[in-house]
């Protein structure tokens, strides 16, 4: 039987490597999949937690956290593809169309 504690240590792992990926990466769908690392991350965890302690409100949590990424990621996307419309580049660093 595998120990919560390797859950969690895996969870971490997977939620630095989506803190980097935002941090350091400047295409903007490699940051909108980092974040969605980021989310499965503590989707990973919430279930580990739920599993251990026989309860089913981490697994509940989990799906409400699925739909919003679900949401986040439809929206991300079209407006990824409406900016890359108006100025041919998925490059964060070059878009500068909802400045002030």
């Amino acid at each position: 039987m595998v120990s919560l504690s390797s859950y969690l240590i895996l969870s971490a792992i997977l939620f630095s490597i989506g803190v980097v990926g935002f941090l350091l990466r400047r295409n903007t769908i490699v940051i909108f999949m980092s974040i969605e690392l980021m989310l499965n991350a503590a989707n990973l965890a919430f279930v580990a937690f739920s599993r251990f302690l026989n309860s089913m409100d981490g697994q509940v949590i989990v799906v409400f956290v699925m739909s919003v990424a679900a949401a986040e990621a439809a929206v991300g996307l079209a407006i990824i593809l409406a900016m890359y419309r108006t100025q041919k580049t998925v490059n964060a660093d070059e878009m500068n169309l909802m400045k002030w």
